[in-house]
């Protein structure tokens, strides 16, 4: 896996889920232990890429933790990897320290299964639970949802995969 990010930064994918309507599905975060004003607490779900694990397959695993979603395929995968700087507060909290931001592979997935297969309060297999909420939207209003210093990368998120979504 080659980054085109500095090495600090914490390999990740994004996942855009689309309905068949061309809707994107996002949800509200649970439990956020960062201090993120609630007007930007709506995202798409994300999440670490596992040690020898393909980006593609996390995303579809990571997909799955979060909202307990099976019925998906992997549409398009972005071109690059985007990264983003956490601000400082954010970094302290991030991993310890560890990382100074996140490098993300965006996948661009099919929803093919009903609304009813989304369970998001209780993940399946043990995992935590990351969403309190969810909704389908405009893919064009997610940048506005997002904190500020994930901005940039869902504006470039959202012109990759914009014709999947219209």
């Amino acid at each position: 896996m080659v980054l085109d990010c500095p090495n600090d930064y914490r390999p990740c994918v994004g996942i855009m889920l689309i309905n068949k309507q061309g809707k994107v599905w996002v949800g509200k975060r649970f439990g956020d232990k960062m201090p993120i004003p609630d007007e930007f607490i709506w995202q798409m779900p994300q999440g670490g890429i596992d040690a020898g694990e393909e980006p593609a397959t996390a995303a579809l695993r990571e997909l799955y933790e979060e909202t307990s979603v099976r019925s998906a395929r992997i549409l398009e995968e972005a071109p690059l990897w985007y990264c983003y700087d956490y601000p400082p507060e954010v970094q302290l909290s991030a991993k310890r320290g560890k990382f100074k931001g996140q490098a993300q592979r965006w996948f661009a997935v099919a929803f093919d299964g009903p609304d009813s297969e989304i369970n998001i309060l209780q993940p399946p297999e043990g995992q935590h639970q990351e969403f309190s909420e969810w909704q389908w939207m405009d893919a064009d209003k997610l940048p506005e949802l997002i904190v500020p210093f994930k901005r940039e990368v869902y504006q470039q998120v959202v012109a990759a995969f914009k014709h999947l979504t219209s």
